[in-house]
């Protein structure tokens, strides 16, 4: 039964008081987080206080505690690391150092902390927590409170929010920074490659993570690395044989160039180090490769957030305001956390004793349990990459006899050469024979389908748009064409990657196999389109790309209107009809308002708007961004809203329009999207061997029902297969968008973030649930 819709107008943070710190090493998105926690707690009428310099600055009260107003947060969304600073604090460590921490936020008032670290950090605070009462009783003793202020502000409360780009933390999919870091590293990676393939160089990467190999495993999923070192799963016995092998023959495959990624905290089997320098020599000395070693260091952890980071830790900013409203004396300090696309509150003591559970796992060589406990997207990574990376021999294939052909369809997006490759080298692991058709359904029916084979897809993953072609063009008008090269090619499955237009198709080959004996074959569909518009899931492959491209744009946009102040810029995104790149762009770019189809406007709110950006001209931030998605009103154009804007603000703020059209497509696919489009095509190609094996009687592939013709996507937490013919109910095919859309709900976090009083649901939030503890086990890759 669905829960009755919960509003968080009840929640009032007036007489509450709310210090937010960050601490430990720093992480891009921190800004983003703490600008979140000020604004939504201002907004509920909390005060709320900066703790400069992490726990160092509890310690030493002052100028180090301040109280803070909007204003104090505007510019900081798109800065890396933390403005409030961060130390590392030995004070803090001690009882001595907690009493002095205690005494500076009870005569402030401050009963509600916010604390963004790692795992140190957060178990700190908890330590706080629970000597609280203990702490007061004994500043009342030495005379530093009075005894009505102890009783007063009995009770403290905990909220984390992890701030890593390790990744390193139990119980939560991505960490604060995680995504940015994985951007630096790809930046370099795709850098790198350039000059390697000039040279036939090999490359020794060393990438951050001492104790976690997550940036190290997801950086060479995302540039198809030649091997990778991680501490959780250290190489076997004789590796430097095995990996000397694999370098060898890929070079004897005509590659150019070798990229090798090491974790910093790499180990062997016997828990010795193996160090980029260790891996050159070894290289040089065995096979006489030109090897070069680039250590990224700091680089990782600088430069600015990326889209994702940004929308993560303003939901979670938010989501951490709530939970210290609600929280009582018998809540356990809690993390919120990220579980597929929801936000979620975990007990932090549970997460913190998991995450020790890896470390000892790898400390007594349980090498299997550490992955296993670094949970399923790690686990997955790592599965999919030795899937992808390791070249069986054709003996010890298994042969399958069946062919699988794979095709783009509708307009090109980023990362859907990395499901291309994917698919391959999955399919061919499987024993089939993999056909690639190029130019979409138009290409098939002209017969342009040939064999693809595990080398002719290597160095895919960096390359945007679609190496395959891809046209919008429907089947049902080259139906018998289609029919007839499945026929000719003896094609037994179908994979299509694409937007809006792949749904319609394949809904069209299912109506006509009653006709076509021919489409009686399994068929999966992977969503990948910049718009975000297909229905069945809640991520497409190319949609993160696109958002990072408007979220730059859009701070480059700020910059030159805070040089010119009081300036209005008004920017135009792409999407069809679906407004998820505007309304994400305006929360990740720090937008006053975005224009979308789904929320439909009138005259009246861009009135309101105008009068709203004619108030914040008053202050200090003088500047306005304005998203609006291509399709959102036909007759409110992008034009009539910059002329509008310019004839109300006349005299207070001037504008600009900017159209950000087809660059929104292009690029190289963003980490998220590499990543994305790698294992969720290797899903599709596991379960379309699945189905073969089912549908195969009388020495033929006969399937006919309907779930035999799927869309796999991305569901709250979880990837689900889903008959396509069952979707149509909650297609608007008009409009081409889902009738429900999960984004909608953060609509009104963007409007609380500008300053605008609005109703936000919170009927998901609130519910404290535990970590869910895995043990080893064989596993099929069952998450993203």
């Amino acid at each position: 039964m669905a829960q009755p819709q919960k509003f968080f107008e009840n929640l009032s943070g007036v007489g509450k008081a709310i210090g937010v710190l960050t601490s430990g090493g720093d992480a891009q998105g921190m800004n983003a987080a703490v600008r979140a926690v000020v604004r939504m707690g201002i907004y509920v009428e909390a005060k709320v206080y900066f703790v400069h310099e992490g726990y160092q600055g509890m310690v030493d009260g002052g100028d180090n505690i301040i109280e803070v107003s909007w204003e104090s947060v505007s510019s900081i969304l798109q800065v890396g690391g933390t403005v409030i600073g961060s130390a590392r604090c030995k004070a803090f460590r001690t009882r001595e150092g907690r009493l002095k921490a205690a005494c500076n936020l009870v005569k402030r008032g401050i009963t509600n902390l916010c604390v963004i670290g790692g795992d140190g950090s957060l178990t700190g605070a908890n330590l706080f927590r629970e000597e609280w009462s203990g702490l007061l009783e004994e500043l009342v003793k030495e005379g530093k409170i009075e005894a009505s202020a102890a009783e007063q502000y009995s009770h403290l409360n905990i909220v984390g929010m992890v701030g890593s780009i390790d990744n390193d933390f139990c119980g939560t999919d991505m960490t604060i920074g995680t995504d940015s870091a994985l951007h630096r590293i790809i930046e370099v990676v795709d850098a790198i490659m350039t000059t390697a393939q000039s040279h036939q160089r090999t490359f020794v990467l060393e990438v951050m993570g001492r104790h976690c190999g997550y940036l190290a495993l997801v950086s060479a999923l995302a540039c198809g690395a030649d091997w990778v070192f991680l501490p959780e799963s250290p190489p076997e016995e004789g590796w430097e044989d095995l990996m000397c092998v694999k370098l060898s023959e890929n070079r004897a495959r005509k590659k150019r160039l070798n990229i090798i990624i090491v974790s910093e905290g790499a180990i062997d089997c016997h828990n010795n180090s193996i160090t980029s320098e260790k891996i050159k020599d070894l290289v040089v000395s065995r096979l006489g490769f030109d090897t070069r070693v680039t250590i990224l260091g700091h680089v990782q952890r600088g430069g600015t957030p990326s889209a994702f980071d940004r929308i993560l830790a303003s939901r979670m900013g938010v989501e951490c305001v709530l939970a210290l409203l609600e929280a009582t004396p018998e809540t356990p300090a809690c993390v919120v956390s990220l579980c597929g696309n929801q936000a979620v509150r975990l007990p932090l003591m549970e997460c913190v004793q998991m995450t020790q559970e890896v470390q000892k796992a790898m400390d007594e060589r349980r090498f299997a349990d550490a992955v296993t406990l670094r949970g399923r997207s790690f686990e997955n990574n790592l599965n999919t990459y030795k899937l992808l990376s390791h070249k069986k021999n054709i003996s010890e294939l298994p042969k399958s006899n069946f062919n699988v052909a794979v095709l783009n369809v509708g307009a090109p997006a980023a990362g859907m050469n990395a499901a291309v490759r994917s698919a391959v080298r999955v399919g061919i692991t499987e024993g089939h024979k993999m056909f690639a058709v190029s130019d979409g359904f138009e290409g098939f029916a002209k017969g342009q389908v040939k064999e693809i084979k595990w080398g002719d897809v290597g160095g895919w993953t960096g390359q945007g748009g679609s190496l395959l072609g891809t046209k919008r063009t429907l089947p049902a008008k080259y139906f018998d064409q289609i029919a007839e090269q499945i026929r000719s090619n003896s094609i037994n499955a179908l994979l299509v990657i694409g937007g809006f237009e792949a749904y319609l198709g394949l809904m069209e080959l299912t109506v006509a196999r009653g006709k076509y004996e021919e489409f009686c074959i399994p068929m999966v569909m992977v969503p990948a389109t910049v718009s975000n518009n297909v229905p069945g899931s809640d991520f497409s492959i190319g949609a993160d790309t696109a958002l990072n491209t408007i979220t730059d744009t859009c701070d480059r946009i700020k910059q030159s209107a805070s040089g010119t102040k009081r300036r209005v810029f008004i920017i135009e995104t792409m999407g069809g009809y679906c407004g998820y790149l505007a309304n994400m762009g305006g929360l990740a770019a720090g937008a006053d308002a975005a224009y979308i189809f789904e929320e439909q406007f009138d005259i009246r709110e861009l009135q309101a708007n105008v009068e709203h950006l004619t108030e914040k001209m008053k202050t200090s931030i003088q500047r306005g961004l304005v998203l609006r998605n291509e399709n959102s009103n036909e007759n409110y154009t992008t034009d009539f809203i910059y002329q509008l804007y310019s004839e109300e603000g006349r005299g207070v703020f001037d504008c600009r329009k900017n159209v950000l059209g087809h660059m929104q497509q292009g690029g190289a696919p963003s980490p998220f999207d590499r990543n994305f489009g790698t294992k969720i095509s290797a899903k599709a190609i596991q379960w379309i061997s699945r189905k073969l094996k089912e549908c195969y009687r009388k020495g033929r592939v006969f399937a006919n029902t309907e779930d035999s013709v799927c869309l796999l996507g991305m569901r709250r937490r979880a990837l689900v297969f889903q008959p396509v013919m069952q979707l149509r109910d909650e297609t608007d095919f008009k409009h081409r968008i889902p009738k429900e859309q999960w984004w909608l709900k953060l609509r009104p976090l963007m409007k609380i973030l500008a300053k605008y009083k609005t109703s936000y649901d919170i009927s998901d939030a609130g519910q404290l649930e535990h970590v869910n503890v895995r043990r080893p086990q064989h596993s099929d890759m069952g998450a993203i």
